[in-house]
C-alpha cells in the first residue's frame, strides 16, 4: 500500500520513517549507524522538520527499505520520451 505525502505534511513522513524504524526494532543511535547519518537528522525528520537534504533521506528511507514514488500528470509522457533515447 502507498501512501502520498502532501509537501506540506512532512509530519506523515516522519511517522512513516518512525514506524519503520520501529518494528526494525532499531534505537536512533542504531538506525543512524548503519545509515551512516547523525541522529539528530533522524529525529529531525521523525518530528516532521521540512528542510532536510534529499541526499540524506534518500540514504534513510533505503535503510528501511522503504520505496520512493514520483508520479505527476506527466509521468507517461517523460516515460514514453526517456524509451525513445534508449
Amino acid at each position: 500500500m502507498s501512501s502520498t505525502i502532501d509537501l506540506a505534511n512532512f509530519r506523515r513522513l516522519g511517522r512513516i520513517v518512525q514506524f519503520h524504524r520501529k518494528q526494525a526494532g532499531l534505537s536512533r543511535s542504531q538506525l543512524a549507524e548503519i545509515a551512516a547519518i547523525g541522529k539528530t537528522v533522524i529525529y529531525d525528520i521523525e518530528k516532521g522538520k521540512p528542510t532536510i537534504r534529499l541526499d540524506t533521506l534518500l540514504k534513510l528511507i533505503e535503510t528501511l527499505n522503504i520505496s520512493l514514488y514520483m508520479d505527476g500528470p506527466l509521468m507517461e509522457r517523460f516515460e514514453a520520451e526517456e524509451n525513445e533515447k534508449s
